[in-house]
C-alpha cells in the first residue's frame, strides 16, 4: 500500500511524480498488493486486520478474496485515510482511527482480540502524503514543513527543527537517516534558524543541499535528513515495534503476519522480531534440559522475504526498495 522513502535508493529525486500539484485526489498504487494478500489470506471466512489503511488499496483487494463471512478492520491516523475510508461501503469492513502500534487494544474493542487469521502491516509514508505539498514530506515540491502523519497530533517538523539542540538533531540524523554528515548538516540548521525560522520543505531542502559536502548519484542530498525527521516526529521505528508485539498478541494461532517495509532500518526490526518469535527462549545456558517444544516458539517464518517484481518497478519506481516478509503464529 505504502511507498516509503529509503535511505539505499531516493525514490523522489530522480522520479517525478505524474501529479498534478492542483489536484485534490493524489492518486494511489498499492506495492506487492497481490502477494501481501496472496501470503495474508488463508481463511476467506476469517476476520483481517489492515494495520495502515492508506487509500485502501490492499484493504479492497482483501475484500474482494473474503466470503460474506468475512471480516475487515483497518486502522489509519491520517484524516485523508480516514475520509477515503469512509467511502468504502462494505458491511464487513470497518475503519478505526488510531495507529497501529494500538491494533491489540483496538482488536480487543471490537472482541477480535486472539481471533484475527491475519494481520497487514505496510509500514511508512505513503504517495497521497508525499505528492502533496500541504502535507510537507516531500522536498520536491514546496510546502509547509509538517510532516505528521496526523497534522492534527503532536509537533510538526518546523516546531521540531526550530527548538532542537544541536546535538540531538544531529544524532536523529544519524540514527533514522544513516546520514554521514548529520554534524554538519544539523550545525547549518542551527545557524540559518538563528537568522531565520525554517518554516518550508524547499527551504530546508536547498539549506541542506548547500550544506552537504558529498552529494550521491541519483540521490538528493536532503533525502536522508528528511527520512530521519520524519521517522522522528512520527516515532515510526517505536511505532513498528510496539505493532508487531501487539500483532503477535492479537493473532489466532496459525494467524498469518505479513509486513511490507521499505527501508533498511525497519526490515531489520522486522527481520529480527520474527527470528525471534521463531527461535523462542534463546537466552537460556547452552546445557540447560529442556525440550525443544518448550521454547516457547511463537512464530514460524513463511518463506523468505519478497520483494517487487521488475515489471511492478517499472510501473511504480518507488516500489523498488520494498520488502515483504510473512510469518505464521503457532499454536
Amino acid at each position: 500500500m505504502q511507498h516509503r522513502d529509503n535511505p539505499e535508493k531516493d525514490p523522489l529525486s530522480d522520479t517525478p511524480s505524474a501529479v498534478d500539484d492542483r489536484a485534490v485526489d493524489y492518486r494511489h498504487a498499492s506495492v506487492l498488493l497481490d502477494g501481501a494478500v496472496d501470503a495474508l489470506i488463508t481463511d476467506p471466512d476469517g476476520c483481517y486486520l489492515d494495520g495502515t489503511f492508506g487509500r485502501g488499496g490492499h484493504s479492497r483487494a482483501i475484500l474482494e478474496r473474503l466470503s460474506p463471512q468475512g471480516r475487515l478492520l483497518a486502522i489509519d491516523r491520517d484524516p485523508a485515510a480516514l475520509a477515503e475510508g469512509a467511502t468504502l461501503d462494505d458491511s464487513r469492513f470497518f475503519l478505526q482511527y488510531g495507529r497501529f502500534a494500538e491494533l491489540d487494544t483496538i482488536a480487543h474493542d471490537h472482541a477480535l482480540h486472539g481471533r484475527l487469521s491475519g494481520v497487514l502491516l505496510d509500514v511508512g509514508v505513503s504517495s497521497p502524503q508525499l505528492d502533496d505539498p500541504s502535507r510537507g514530506f516531500s522536498f520536491l515540491r514546496d510546502g509547509p514543513l509538517d510532516m505528521r502523519m496526523d497534522p492534527t497530533q503532536g509537533e510538526s517538523a518546523a516546531d521540531w527543527l526550530a527548538r532542537v539542540p544541536e546535538r540531538e538533531m544531529s544524532d536523529v540524523f544519524k540514527r533514522y537517516g544513516e546520514e554521514r554528515f548529520a554534524r554538519r548538516i544539523a550545525k547549518a540548521i542551527i545557524a540559518r534558524r538563528a537568522e531565520r525560522p525554517i518554516t518550508h520543505t524547499e527551504d530546508l531542502a536547498e539549506l541542506v543541499k548547500a550544506a552537504h559536502p558529498a552529494w550521491e548519484k541519483g540521490k538528493h542530498p536532503a533525502t536522508r535528513v528528511f527520512q530521519a525527521i520524519r521517522i522522528h516526529i512520527n516515532g515510526e521505528l517505536e511505532q513498528l515495534e510496539a505493532a508487531l508485539a501487539a500483532a503477535l498478541e492479537a493473532l489466532a494461532p496459525g494467524g498469518r503476519l505479513v509486513v511490507i517495509s521499505f527501508h533498511s532500518l525497519e526490515d531489520r526490526l522486522v527481520k529480527r522480531f520474527i527470528r525471534d518469535q521463531a527461535r523462542g527462549d534463546t537466552h537460556l545456558p547452552r546445557d540447560f534440559p529442556i525440550r525443544d517444544t518448550q521454547l516457547n516458539r511463537r512464530l514460524a517464518m513463511v518463506g523468505k522475504a519478497s520483494r517487487p517484481g521488475e515489471c511492478e518497478v517499472a510501473l511504480n519506481p518507488r516500489a523498488r526498495s520494498a520488502v515483504m516478509r510473512v510469518a505464521r503464529k503457532l499454536d
